[in-house]
């Protein structure tokens, strides 16, 4: 699991928490590495928007973050990376880096990559849990998205969730969506369960 742009957080324990109750292992990687927690909202935005700058640099974190799963067991095809946020565009690095992982949840993530990065192959299964009034998210952003999922022939889909501001999902947020972030989870669910059986 990958957290929102101020590092692990309650809605990231908390999803942890439900995974480990439907028999699922829970592992939130530590993006920025220990102890280095964003203090607001201009630090959060400086630290995520080198990582979401240099791609490469964030692909390694996550890298790192599933060599240690792997250290414990864990095998490429049962792994499935969510992210929330700045984690969401991290879950769909993962997929654009050809990292080991079955599938990955992008959930209120920044979709839109550098046009002038080219559209590759995707084999890692995509789901994206937009919200309709994400404003951080284009229409640009999200046709260009399609494209490079039709491109890179993926096995891809976007769920849009109607009345929803961008942290729709997170009850601490002014955006928390009761009835769309149920949805959203479950969608999560049905996707963990048909990628990782």
């Amino acid at each position: 699991m990958l957290p929102a742009w101020k590092g692990i957080d309650d809605e990231a324990k908390t999803a942890a928490a439900d995974l480990e109750k439907q028999g699922y292992i829970a592992f939130i990687a530590d993006i920025y590495g220990e102890g280095n927690i964003p203090a607001d909202n201009a630090s959060a935005a400086k630290t995520a928007g080198y990582y979401k700058k240099d791609y490469a640099a964030y692909q390694k974190r996550i890298s790192l973050a599933l060599e240690q799963l792997k250290k414990n067991g864990a095998v490429s095809d049962k792994i499935a990376v969510i992210g929330y946020c700045f984690g969401g565009t991290g879950a769909l690095e993962s997929a654009r880096g050809k990292l080991p992982v079955a599938g990955v949840v992008s959930i209120h993530g920044s979709i839109g990559k550098d046009q002038s990065r080219p559209n590759e192959a995707i084999s890692t299964k995509i789901l994206v849990e937009n919200p309709a009034e994400d404003k951080s998210v284009t229409t640009e952003d999200y046709n260009n998205l399609i494209k490079e999922m039709n491109d890179g022939k993926a096995d891809w889909q976007i769920i849009t969730y109607a009345n929803s501001k961008h942290t729709f999902t997170d009850p601490k947020s002014p955006d928390y969506n009761e009835v769309m972030a149920k949805r959203a989870w479950n969608h999560t669910l049905l996707f963990l369960k048909e990628i990782l059986k």
